[in-house]
């Protein structure tokens, strides 16, 4: 099923089985979870390494509590530099959806012929994806807090979903048994 999938991956036309589509749609995903868990975990073990070694380097300032199952360090105070560049972050997080949308893409498209819908709906939740990531790290670099943009990113983010959303309810709906306007009815 790997290999029918990545020598389709540019294939556009044609219609696929949701017994073809949805495992191939479960590795996908699972090469992007991991993808981000490989990409956020550094970061994450770094910013705490900074803020651990404040901590200790300024008593004063912090706190460290620890026991059975957690560990806690509170700092008080402004201190921008213990948090993560997410520059870097975002940039990978963004290769990641273009790899992600690469495999799937075409997948996408031959699952909604099988259902007689255009792949055109298969772009539904890009434009909210494209305005995320182009919006996000504007709002992580102002120093002051943008409620207004905040707001709009946490819209975008619901309509997001709801594209998404929509989108997963069109993939599950069961192909059509005849032939139609995109190719004949695919082999069970």
């Amino acid at each position: 099923m790997i290999g029918y999938h990545l020598v389709r991956l540019a294939k556009f036309s044609g219609r696929e089985t949701r017994a073809m589509f949805w495992p191939w749609a479960a590795i996908v995903m699972g090469i992007a979870m991991i993808g981000g868990f490989a990409t956020v975990t550094p970061m994450v073990l770094a910013s705490m390494a900074k803020m651990r070694k404040f901590a200790l380097e300024h008593s004063e300032q912090a706190t460290i509590t620890s026991g059975p199952g957690h560990y806690e360090i509170a700092i008080d105070g402004y201190h921008p530099e213990l948090m993560p560049d997410i520059a870097p972050f975002l940039i990978a997080v963004e290769g990641i959806m273009a790899l992600l949308i690469v495999l799937i893409a075409a997948a996408v498209v031959r699952r909604l012929h099988d259902t007689g819908r255009s792949g055109a709906w298969g772009l539904l939740p890009l434009p909210f994806l494209l305005f995320g990531f182009a919006r996000m790290p504007v709002l992580f670099a102002d120093p002051v807090f943008d409620t207004r943009l905040f707001g709009l990113l946490f819209l975008n983010n619901l309509c997001y979903l709801a594209a998404l959303g929509t989108l997963v309810l069109l993939l599950a709906r069961s192909g059509k048994r005849y032939d139609n306007r995109y190719g004949s009815a695919p082999a069970v």
